[in-house]
Parts: structure tokens; C-alpha cells; sequence
């Protein structure tokens, strides 16, 4: 997964300024780009920067898979995701785009949308699922680390996109390979730390 440094560290009034449409700088780290096959550049470009109309064009063009892995086995619908480019996330979508491509790292585009607190995007991933069981894939989907999108909506501390998930039905108990829920990667004493044990306390026990 191509990652930006600092996407777990943003604040909630960064969170909140994002929302109401403000633009922030973000800075991204990727390996060489040579590692792209030369006939995706311009995908991967468009995808990168947030295009739509190169986007647009490198998709009427494209031969083979819109799937296909541009960089550390992300797609350009896990890049556009990454980088909270929603209108590009729309166009891959109705491309035909999958919903549960997997990085390398074993993440799915709504871990990317989750993780970088982009509320729009998470939401539009969860409605454009064909049915429900997808939707119930998609947010039990777990990363190399054990982690769900709820995990990294936490560690985010995107409250917003943590209630999303939780009204679509995310599991508050989920325990990652560290034996970690949601809760447990709050900070103390936090709006998502409260969220998250209010929802865990709901949960039946077995």
C-alpha cells in the first residue's frame, strides 16, 4: 500500500475543516515510480493526482483490467481512495472498478478511504455495494495486521467515518493479530474511544 506519512496523526478539527471541503497538503510516500508498468503510467498518474479527466481518458484507453495492480498492489480505485479524490473514486466505480480488490497488504479501497478519514468516499464504497453480503465483507475485511476499516478510522480518530461504519454494521469487538479492537487503539478518554465502547457494550456476549 502506498501510505502517507502522518494519516493516523490528523486531529479532529483537520478532520472537521476536511468536511466542510477545505483542501490540506498531505505528503505521500511511493516507491519508484519505475515500479509501475510503463502502459499504466498514465492511470496511475491521473489516479495519483486526482484527474478526472485524464483518469477519464486513461480509462478509454486502458487495455486490460481496470483492477490491475499500478504500485505495491494498489488499483487506481485504492490510490484515489488513498489520496481522497472522491469524484475520480465515482468514475472508477461506474467503470466498474471492484469494491474488494486487495493491496499487497491484504487492504481493501474502503481501508484507504477509512484511513484517511474521507467520510464522502467511505460512504459512497458502502452504498455502491451490489448487496449486503458485500457490505458485510467489505467491513469484516482484514489487513496483514489483523486490522478492519474500523481499525483504521481509529487510529485516524475519524469520528465520523467511525460511526459510519458502526451504523453499517462494523464490529466494535473485532480483535486484530495484536488482539487489539477498535476501542483499544483510541486514545483515553476520546469521542472515539467512547463511541467505540458504548457500540462494544451493545454487543451481546456468547
Amino acid at each position: 500500500m502506498a501510505v502517507p506519512r502522518g494519516r493516523n496523526g490528523r486531529n479532529g478539527e483537520e478532520e472537521e475543516e476536511e468536511e466542510e471541503g477545505a483542501f490540506f497538503e498531505q505528503e505521500f510516500e511511493f516507491e519508484d515510480p519505475n515500479s509501475v508498468p510503463p502502459h499504466l503510467l498514465n492511470l496511475f498518474d491521473a489516479a495519483e493526482n486526482g484527474n478526472l479527466d485524464a483518469l477519464r481518458h486513461a480509462l478509454d484507453n486502458l487495455t486490460g483490467s481496470i483492477d490491475q495492480p499500478l504500485e505495491d498492489g494498489d488499483t487506481a480505485l485504492h490510490l484515489t481512495c488513498l489520496y481522497g479524490h472522491l469524484s475520480c473514486v465515482q468514475l472508477l466505480l461506474e467503470r466498474g472498478a471492484s469494491l474488494e480488490a486487495k493491496d499487497e497488504d491484504g487492504a481493501l479501497p474502503l481501508h484507504d478511504a477509512c484511513a484517511g478519514g474521507y467520510t464522502e468516499i467511505a460512504q459512497l464504497l458502502i452504498n455502491s455495494a451490489p448487496n449486503p453480503d458485500c457490505v458485510k465483507r467489505m467491513l469484516e475485511s482484514v489487513d496483514v495486521e489483523g486490522d478492519t476499516p474500523l481499525h483504521h478510522a481509529t487510529r485516524g480518530e475519524h469520528v465520523n467515518v467511525i460511526r459510519l461504519l458502526l451504523a453499517s454494521g462494523a464490529c466494535p469487538t473485532r480483535t486484530n493479530i495484536y488482539g487489539k479492537t477498535p476501542g483499544e487503539l483510541a486514545a483515553p478518554d476520546t469521542e472515539p474511544q467512547r463511541i467505540l465502547d458504548e457500540a462494544a457494550s451493545a454487543v451481546p456476549s456468547h
